[in-house]
């Protein structure tokens, strides 16, 4: 070795040629505009709950889908609200080739838990326009009682 400089062998060539090759890969697999797995994700609805004077709402956002597709369910406390949004599918001769994705598609479920003054008995649930929403009603309990203070 003269001057710092090392001689290439057919190991370090091969080596690093299978190198670029998998940087090339890497490469081509996230710049391309096929859906990959780097950013799917499961679908996960959003929802909103609020309290009222009367009730608790529950707003779940379901765009695209069915009322047929949505199972909205009560227990112990729990409500849950699971479906499943099942992708659009033309059936033509045409092929198509996807390029890009940022739908979802797949089973669901949420659940939210409620607090131990509801009734069960008139819940109401809506959808329209892709917002499923539920009003569940409070219980009338008797209003709380102030307590008094005796000074000894």
């Amino acid at each position: 070795m003269k001057w710092g400089i090392k001689k290439r062998d057919e190991n370090s060539k091969r080596s690093l040629s299978s190198f670029h090759r998998e940087m090339d890969r890497v490469f081509d697999d996230f710049f391309s505009l096929k859906p990959g797995t780097l950013f799917e994700s499961e679908w996960i609805p959003k929802i909103d709950v609020e309290e009222t004077e009367k009730a608790f709402l529950v707003s779940a956002e379901l765009p695209g889908m069915e009322e047929k597709d949505i199972n909205v369910t009560l227990e112990k406390n729990i409500l849950t609200i699971s479906g499943e949004k099942k992708e659009e599918k033309e059936e033509k001769d045409e092929k198509k080739n996807r390029y890009y994705t940022e739908r979802h598609y797949g089973s669901f479920r949420r659940s939210v838990t409620l607090p131990e003054e509801i009734r069960t008995d008139n819940i109401k649930a809506n959808f329209k326009k892709g917002v499923l929403t539920i009003d569940i009603p409070k219980d009338e309990k008797a209003p709380g009682k102030k307590i008094s203070i005796e000074v000894k």
